[in-house]
């Protein structure tokens, strides 16, 4: 084997690495966003991930809203659900994904059919085989999308949540994330099903499945470049891929130069860089994030990269939440700064935040001050017409009378 090119880089190169890699230090939008733009994001974040926790909207209109600005969120939905330019798929959680990357996550599905995959759905698969047939059926004669409720026989939940689910429910998703059904969506965000092979163009169907080892490592460098800078464990999460997998391809592709191998100040790991990837000499970057967003969703790496200590508290008991219910941290230039609680009120007209915590060290007012910023434009985005401050911290009593002297 060659000897490895290695490099070293500063904290703060890191930081506007992993910036830049996303696509946040872009100028935002000026005039009409189109599909071009909405192809751009994917370009810059390889996939997006799907939540249905609305406390401010649906979390990929904050990711695309993080990166352009204002859009109209019916224009991304008609372009994501029904251009044949993107689709659906288990990758990290549930995902949007370009279809150029379809071919490259098939040897996933092909593990799930295997046992790959939560426990309760592989053991439904085999122990209701019938059933699995029955409901495949149904979906490939239907002339439209089927919901679960549709089915012949949709078997009604018992017990909650997850393990409540229909034994309809949970076929649909058994075959969707075995490649045999396809995820549409409406505009309430409800999933229906169609055959996989409608949802995907015939040139992307009928492209030979790629070696596993190849596939993966696909996806290993696709995560390098959007990462920007990572680990082992960053690049193995970004796709949901295990860290083994991606440990065994490293040799490889570290021979060929298609990854570098980069010693990071302040790092415990070995970090690991994508060739085409640059360092800015500057940030300039604004926005809220998404607590799914793919720059913070791996929180031990924004913990290292960032000194973000970063947790999503919906499942928290509220009396024991430190920060809020729906936390999202506000990225200013490089660093991220500090962490909004929000809440919608669509029936008010009201973007209500409910708490604002800031950063140790960050300089007060110029933070608040572009914090009110955004929030306005946010609110703009969202179609609502106010801005309220609940909380009366120090940073909150300053961004009301932010907001108020701008109104």
């Amino acid at each position: 084997m060659k000897s490895e090119t290695h490099f070293e880089i500063d904290a703060l190169s890191a930081k506007r690495i992993a910036v830049a890699a996303q696509g946040l230090n872009r100028p935002r939008v000026e005039g009409k966003v189109t599909q071009r733009h909405f192809r751009r994001v994917f370009e810059d974040i390889g996939l997006v991930q799907l939540d249905s926790v609305q406390a401010v909207c649906r979390s990929h209109y904050l990711v695309f809203f993080s990166r352009l600005g204002n859009y109209e969120r019916s224009k991304l939905d008609d372009w994501v659900w029904h251009s044949g330019e993107i689709f659906e798929s288990w990758a990290h959680e549930a995902s949007i994904l370009p279809v150029e990357t379809e071919p490259f996550v098939r040897w996933k599905k092909t593990r799930a059919r295997k046992g790959e995959t939560w426990k309760g759905l592989f053991e439904l698969a085999n122990s209701q085989s019938e059933y699995v047939r029955d409901v495949m059926n149904q979906v490939l004669l239907a002339s439209s999308p089927v919901k679960a409720s549709e089915l012949n026989e949709p078997r009604n939940r018992s017990g909650s949540w997850w393990s409540g689910r229909s034994d309809g429910q949970k076929t649909l998703d058994w075959l969707f994330r075995i490649g045999e059904l396809a995820v549409k969506r409406d505009k309430n965000f409800s999933r229906s099903y169609v055959p996989f092979r409608l949802a995907i163009p015939s040139e992307i169907s009928n492209f030979p499945d790629p070696i596993e080892r190849d596939a993966i490592n696909e996806l290993i460098l696709l995560s390098a470049r959007c990462n920007g800078i990572s680990t082992v464990s960053d690049i193995a999460d970004y796709f949901r891929i295990k860290t083994s997998l991606v440990r065994d391809s490293l040799p490889s592709l570290l021979e060929q130069k298609k990854l570098l191998s980069v010693t990071v100040e302040g790092w415990n790991e070995n970090a690991y860089l994508h060739p085409s990837v640059s360092t800015p000499k500057r940030i300039e970057a604004r926005a809220l994030l998404s607590p799914f967003d793919s720059l913070v969703w791996r929180r031990p790496r924004i913990e290292r990269i960032f000194n973000f200590k970063y947790r999503l508290e919906i499942y928290v008991p509220k009396e024991k939440r430190k920060y809020g219910y729906y936390v999202l941290p506000f990225l200013l230039n490089e660093n991220l700064v500090a962490r909004v609680d929000l809440k919608t009120f669509r029936s008010e007209g009201k973007l209500l935040i409910r708490g604002v915590h800031l950063e140790k060290g960050v300089e007060e007012e110029t933070v608040v001050s572009e914090l009110a910023e955004e929030l306005k434009k946010l609110s703009d985005f969202l179609g609502l017409s106010r801005v309220s401050v609940a909380s009366r911290n120090k940073p909150s009593m300053l961004l009301r009378s932010f907001l108020n002297s701008a109104s």
